[in-house]
């Protein structure tokens, strides 16, 4: 091989941080190299980031491999005793050239591997510019990095440090870069984005953030959010969800559970009536809107009553789109060090919650069923409307805007007739 390729692993902001780390390495002079930029929200995501180590030392024998992302800031031994790895960088290391113009030699000691500092020490993130994000057509903007909350399950602060913002104006420059470079829709992206600008001047909120944006870069078409901790959303957040057609009705909620004496234990700093109060709210703001959230099964001492209340909130809020997880203790974490429930157990209340999930997303499918829609189409042949589902669009021009009828569904995905372009 020749060049510069990334594997990415976890999130939106891995995805986003992932162009940053091929042009600072491009950048560098670096050649031949395989970046990894890796997650560890659960084992299985560390489990993943080896096996894919391994296959590209086998695939490309000479290659310079670089383990970079929060499994290596948080394993950082881990990965350099392996054979397979040349350097291991972490979190704030990954996102400048310097780095990767000073990566070891091959063959050295695991200690002499290592380039990562304390990630708590990290005090401020510098806005970092790209044009494109490479295979998609919907682009992500960092707004924040770290988290200062400590979720008793939860290894990324570890692995991301405190919490810090991005500049206003810095994002304001980026999401005009990126509608110059023809994105029609700008995702916002963080660890804890909802927690954003707590640290900076004035202390604007994420709703400030965003509407600021759609007022500066009025050629921003779609303006979506990664995901938000419902108990932080602002006025200004509520005040677009109701009236800026822009932003759109979407929203990935950071539920985690519904059972209240569970939340406390996770340290979350919602109850299981805040959750539902806010989804009320939001639907009779925007009555179209979608809900996605994260759910985790078989938390520590959660029983089968316990369960039933996650169950039952994913039912009452309307979760379309639902994302489980099944437990998985991370070392470090005081959730680790509770009682653990019987793995089988763990994965059978996973495989139930989402079928839930599965049944919710069915019956959100079958309402929309005879609408209308405005759908941007993708680069793999499918397409997501204002609410975030997916419709089959083979054949269809990458980044394009079309207005659909939808007429009907596989289970999977919403199938659509075409009617007009929308204006670009």
């Amino acid at each position: 091989m020749s060049g510069v390729e990334v594997i990415t692993f976890g999130c939106r902001l891995n995805t986003y941080e992932s162009e940053v780390m091929r042009a600072e390495a491009e950048k560098a002079g670096l050649n031949n190299a395989i970046l990894v930029n890796t997650c560890a929200v659960t084992a299985e995501a560390v489990r993943q980031a080896r096996q894919a180590i391994r296959r590209a030392r086998r695939d490309n024998p000479h290659a310079r491999i670089i383990v970079t992302g929060c499994a290596a800031q948080t394993e950082k031994e881990t990965f350099a005793e392996m054979a397979e790895v040349d350097a291991v960088l972490g979190n704030e290391e990954k996102l400048t050239s310097a780095s990767y113009r000073s990566l070891p030699d091959f063959g050295v000691s695991a200690e002499e591997k290592l380039r990562v500092n304390d990630i708590m020490s990290v005090r401020a993130t510098a806005p970092q510019m790209i044009k494109h994000i490479d295979g998609h057509v919907r682009a992500f903007i960092q707004v924040q990095n770290g988290c200062d909350h400590r979720c008793t399950f939860c290894i990324i602060p570890y692995g991301r440090g405190n919490s810090r913002s991005v500049p206003m104006g810095a994002v304001v420059d980026q999401a005009r870069r990126l509608v110059e470079s023809g994105y029609r829709e700008i995702v916002l992206t963080g660890v804890d984005a909802t927690s954003y600008g707590a640290d900076l001047p004035g202390t604007p909120t994420l709703g400030l953030l965003a509407k600021t944006l759609l007022k500066q870069v009025p050629d921003i078409l779609r303006l979506r959010l990664s995901s938000i901790d419902s108990i932080e959303a602002d006025r200004h957040l509520l005040g677009l969800i109701a009236d800026e057609p822009r932003f759109m009705p979407h929203l990935h909620l950071s539920l985690q559970h519904g059972d209240d004496l569970i939340l406390k234990r996770m340290k979350r700093r919602h109850s299981s009536a805040d959750a539902r109060t806010f989804c009320d709210e939001i639907r009779r703001l925007r009555p179209k809107v979608s809900f996605g959230a994260d759910m985790i099964a078989g938390f520590p001492t959660e029983t089968e009553a316990m369960f039933e209340n996650a169950l039952n909130l994913a039912e009452d809020c309307g979760i379309a789109h639902l994302h489980v997880f099944p437990y998985s203790p991370r070392p470090g974490t005081p959730a680790a060090r509770m009682p653990q429930l019987d793995r089988a157990l763990v994965k059978e209340r996973a495989a139930r919650l989402r079928a839930k999930g599965a049944a919710l997303h069915a019956a959100h499918l079958d309402r929309m069923v005879g609408t209308e829609q405005t759908i941007l189409v993708e680069m793999n042949g499918l397409a997501h409307t204002e609410n975030f589902t997916l419709v089959y669009a083979a054949g269809l021009e990458p980044r394009s805007l079309l207005e659909v009828t939808i007429s009907g569904h596989n289970g999977k995905h919403l199938a659509m007739q075409r009617k007009q372009m929308a204006a670009a």
